[in-house]
Formats: C-alpha cells, sequence, structure tokens
C-alpha cells in the first residue's frame, strides 16, 4: 500500500510533463499606419499553435491582422477584428509569423494584448498494469484533464474582463476629455457674452454725436 502515494504522484508528475507549451503573453502599441510582426517557431508537424489578441484602446478598438506559415502562404487573417481567440494546427516546421497592421488610422494608436501558444500534446497511452491501481490512476489522470479545461475556461475568462475593463477605462477618459474641452468652450462663450453685454451697455450711455451750436 506504501507504494500507491508513489505511484500516484510518479503518474501526476508524469502528466505534467506530458504537454509542453512554449507561450508569448505581451502588450504592444501600434502606431498610425505602422505595421508589426511577430514570430514562434514550430519543431515539428501536428503541433498546436494558440492565438489570442484583443485590442484594449484606440480608435474603434480594431485592428487586421495576418498570420502566415514557413512558407509565406496567409492562413489566417481579419480585417477590424475588436478580438480572436484561435487554435491551429502546424503542418509546417519552421518559422510562423502573426502580423498586426493599424493603416485604417491615420492618427490613434492601438494598444494590443496577445499570446502566442504553441503546444505539443503527445497521445496518452493507459496504463501497463491492470486491477485496482489502473482505474485509480485513470480517474486521476481524468481529473487532471478536467483541471486544465476549467483553468482554460477561468483565462479566457479573466483574459475576457481584462478587455472590457481597459476598452470601458478608455471609454470614460475619452468622455472626460471631452466633457473637459466643452466645459472649457462652453466658459469661454459665457466669458465672450459678458464682455460683449458690457460693451454694448457702455455704447447706450455714451455721447458719441456731433454737437451743433444755434
Amino acid at each position: 500500500m506504501a507504494t500507491l502515494p508513489l505511484l500516484l504522484s510518479c503518474l501526476f508528475l508524469w502528466l505534467l510533463a506530458l504537454t509542453r507549451v512554449d507561450a508569448t503573453a505581451l502588450t504592444t502599441a501600434i502606431g498610425p499606419n505602422e505595421r508589426l510582426c511577430f514570430y514562434a517557431d514550430v519543431d515539428k508537424a501536428g503541433e498546436k499553435i494558440g492565438f489570442y489578441y484583443a485590442v484594449q484602446s484606440g480608435g474603434s478598438f480594431d485592428i487586421d491582422f495576418e498570420v502566415k506559415d514557413p512558407n509565406d502562404k496567409v492562413i489566417l487573417d481579419g480585417k477590424r477584428e475588436r478580438q480572436g481567440d484561435y487554435v491551429l494546427t502546424a503542418n509546417t516546421v519552421g518559422e510562423y509569423a502573426f502580423c498586426f497592421e493599424n493603416d485604417m488610422s491615420t492618427l490613434t494608436e492601438k494598444l494590443i494584448d496577445f499570446d502566442i501558444m504553441v503546444e505539443s500534446e503527445p497521445r496518452r497511452e493507459p496504463p501497463a498494469k491492470p486491477g485496482q491501481i489502473a482505474e485509480q490512476t485513470t480517474a486521476l489522470e481524468e481529473s487532471i484533464f478536467k483541471l486544465n479545461g476549467m483553468l482554460l475556461n477561468i483565462k479566457r475568462t479573466q483574459k475576457y474582463f481584462h478587455t472590457r475593463e481597459n476598452r470601458g477605462f478608455d471609454i470614460v477618459k475619452s468622455t472626460m476629455n471631452r466633457l473637459f474641452w466643452y466645459a472649457v468652450l462652453e466658459s469661454g462663450g459665457i466669458v465672450g457674452m459678458a464682455l460683449l453685454q458690457v460693451y454694448i451697455l457702455q455704447t447706450f450711455f455714451t455721447k458719441t454725436g456731433r454737437r451743433y451750436k444755434v
């Protein structure tokens, strides 16, 4: 019985090492009429590439993007998209390009959050020994993969709320800026109107006509 916890611990570590993930999470600013590309290496065919992006601030929160394989072939693209979450299968070994382009804006800078994840998931094999230990290890394996799926869902939810928060903050900031300049313009109009009224009243009580002697 003492070997059972040791066996379960070894299985747990094996499952953690089963999936190799290379991920890059970045935040970048893209200026007007600018194009930026980022790259990820794929070591073998059949690996999964996870690609997530979201425009956090700037303009209408949209951006153009495209994904190219090592042969410079476009395998995914989009125009004026706000955010996206994609999983691609890398059929070619080499360097994949992930490009963003802000050519629809002439003055506005865009702030983008994005993740590029290259994941290798080897095929799982059933336990070699049948019996009670095999049943327990299979149940543990299923539980670990369920937890992994739940954690991925939590991560996606966090990204969604993070994007909503940043966009809301950008909208509030833009609205406050507009209200400030509207208040300045309104105050200037009130001051100008007051000065104009004073000038008109002064002209009423000032003698500007000619004097004639009889």
